[in-house]
């Protein structure tokens, strides 16, 4: 363990994020790589696994017993919102600070988590999105929803995500609902001849939700209003793109002793 730099655990190694994860924490220099936590490959090191750089970090299959023989500051956990909370929950218990990118988490969960985290005097940050541009495309419609309060969101991902609506499109909804009047959209009297075709309702507000391969994470916010439109987007080309997020959560969530929900509360 390095006590000059943030010494950080990763779990899910494995995945997209996970991989991008493990070589943005190798290319900082203020950051080290202790282990990582993978629901196989116990016993082995990170350079044992393809398509990651040959370092000697161990791999642990148990976060509680990866954290009790090292010592780290910070767990970033690139899984599922179901591990990602027990994993949580674990980094609270042994002092360590959790930067989590998985949606999923309840209302509740949120609720119970900041509670642990400032029992714990411990920072922690879950974010719906790493990728720094959608979160001032989140700011931008909160702002453009004083004004223009008819909306619709199109979020597009890969046929491989498992939720929708993306977390990243209930996360815009809620924003936009702060400040907008709960109204219903379109003609009183609308039908739809198929079920769903006008997407999900959040408020009064639709959501639609695309899965094609080949897509990352894309999102459009579009506005109406007399005469006019608005349409604000974000796209996230691969996945590299989400890395200054979480660079910026490690950094932050060392300063702070409670739970953040959502990357727009850290950026100005």
């Amino acid at each position: 363990m390095n006590q000059n730099k943030v010494n950080i655990v990763i779990a899910g190694p494995r995945g997209n994020m996970g991989k991008e994860a493990v070589f943005m924490v190798e290319n900082t220099s203020e950051f080290e790589l202790i282990a990582v936590v993978d629901s196989k490959n116990g016993g082995k090191t990170v350079g044992d696994l393809d398509g990651l750089p040959n370092h000697s970090a161990p791999i642990y299959e148990d976060m509680a017993v990866c954290f009790s023989e090292h010592e780290c500051d910070v767990l970033i956990d690139l899984t599922t919102p179901e591990v990602g909370r027990k994993h949580m929950e674990i980094a609270f218990d042994h002092g360590v600070r959790p930067v989590v990118g998985t949606t999923g988490f309840t209302d509740d969960d949120i609720v119970q988590l900041r509670s642990t985290a400032e029992e714990k005097g411990l920072g922690a940050i879950i974010a719906p999105n790493f990728a720094i541009g959608a979160i001032l495309m989140m700011k931008f419609s909160q702002l453009a929803a004083k004004y223009l309060s008819d909306v619709e969101i199109i979020e597009q991902h890969h046929d491989r995500k498992l939720d929708a609506p993306s977390g990243t499109a209930i996360k815009t909804a809620q924003l936009i609902s702060e400040v907008r009047e709960s109204k219903r959209q379109g003609h009183p009297d609308e039908k739809e001849e198929l079920a769903g075709a006008r997407g999900a309702d959040f408020d009064g507000m639709h959501i639609h939700s695309v899965r094609l391969p080949g897509l990352v994470a894309h999102q459009e916010v579009i506005f109406g209003g007399i005469g006019q439109t608005l349409k604000i987007r974000h796209d996230s080309i691969n996945r590299t793109s989400f890395m200054p997020g979480v660079k910026l959560a490690v950094e932050t969530v060392m300063k702070i002793d409670t739970l953040v929900y959502g990357l727009e509360n850290i950026i100005e």
